[in-house]
C-alpha cells in the first residue's frame, strides 16, 4: 500500500511542481509579450533534446531498432496527419474563439502523451522500489520545469488565452498521474506498451519542434534577435543533456 500512496504523491507533486514556473510567468504579461520568442526557442532545444537524448536511446534500449525507427517515423507522420486534420478543422470554422493555430493543439497531444509516459515511468519505478521510484521523480520534475515554460509560451503563441493555456497545460499534467494508476493496475503488462509510445512521442515531439515552431522562429530577421534565439536552442538542448548525466 505504501508503494501506491508514494507513487500517487509522486507524481502530484511532479504535476503540481511542472506548473510553478509557468504560474510566475503568467503574472508578468509583459516579460512573456516581451520574449516569447526567446522561450519558443528553448521548446524547441528541450523538444529535440527530448526526443534525441532521452526517448529514443531509451527506446533503442528496449525494443528492435529497425521497430523503433519505424515507429519514430510513423510518429512524424501521424503528427502530420493531426495537423492536415486540424487545419482542416481551423478553416471550417470561422467562430473567434476557433482562431487557434493548431500547433498549439499538436504541443497538448505531444505533451499530453510525453506525460502519461512519465507517470508510466514514476509508476513502474516505485514497484522496483521506494528509492528508485524517488529518484525518478527526480529527474521528471527536474525535465519537466523548462520544457513546460516553453510549452506554455508555445499555446500563448498559438493563440490560447492566457487562462486557457494555463487550464489546458494543468489537463495534461494531469495524464501522468493516469499513466501512474495505470502502471500500478497492470504492472508489468504495460512496460511493453511503453517500449511502443516512447518512439512515436519522439517522432511527434521532433514534427513539433521543426515543422511549427522553427518556422515560427525565422519570422525575426534581426542579427541580434536571432543569436540569442539560437543560443536559447542550444540551452533547452543543454539542459537535456544535463538532466541525463543526473538521471
Amino acid at each position: 500500500m505504501s508503494t501506491y500512496i508514494f507513487a500517487l504523491a509522486s507524481v502530484v507533486v511532479v504535476s503540481l511542481v511542472s506548473l510553478v514556473g509557468i504560474l510566475g510567468l503568467s503574472f508578468r504579461k509583459d516579460l512573456l509579450e516581451k520574449y516569447i520568442f526567446i522561450f519558443i526557442s528553448l521548446a524547441v532545444g528541450a523538444l529535440l533534446g527530448d526526443a534525441f537524448i532521452h526517448l529514443i536511446p531509451e527506446a533503442f534500449e528496449s525494443a528492435n531498432p529497425l521497430l523503433v525507427s519505424i515507429l519514430i517515423v510513423a510518429g512524424i507522420l501521424l503528427f502530420f496527419v493531426l495537423e492536415k486534420f486540424l487545419h482542416w478543422h481551423h478553416h471550417g470554422d470561422d467562430t473567434e474563439k476557433n482562431h487557434v493555430h493548431p500547433m498549439g493543439k499538436l504541443i497538448l497531444i505531444s505533451d499530453g502523451v510525453h506525460n502519461f509516459i512519465d507517470g508510466v515511468i514514476i509508476g513502474t519505478s516505485f514497484m522496483i522500489s521506494i528509492p528508485i521510484g524517488l529518484a525518478t521523480t527526480l529527474a521528471v520534475i527536474l525535465h519537466e520545469i523548462p520544457q513546460e515554460i516553453g510549452d506554455f509560451a508555445v499555446l500563448l503563441h498559438a493563440g490560447y488565452h492566457k487562462t486557457r493555456a494555463l487550464f489546458l497545460n494543468f489537463l495534461s499534467a494531469l495524464l501522468a498521474i493516469v499513466g501512474v494508476i495505470v502502471a500500478l493496475l497492470l504492472g508489468e503488462v504495460v512496460q511493453s506498451f511503453v517500449t511502443y509510445f516512447l518512439p512515436i512521442a519522439a517522432g511527434g515531439f521532433i514534427y513539433v519542434a521543426i515543422a511549427d515552431l522553427m518556422p515560427e522562429l525565422h519570422k525575426t530577421k534581426n542579427i541580434k534577435y536571432s543569436m540569442l534565439q539560437l543560443t536559447a536552442v542550444i540551452v533547452g538542448i543543454l539542459a537535456m543533456i544535463f538532466l541525463t548525466l543526473l538521471e
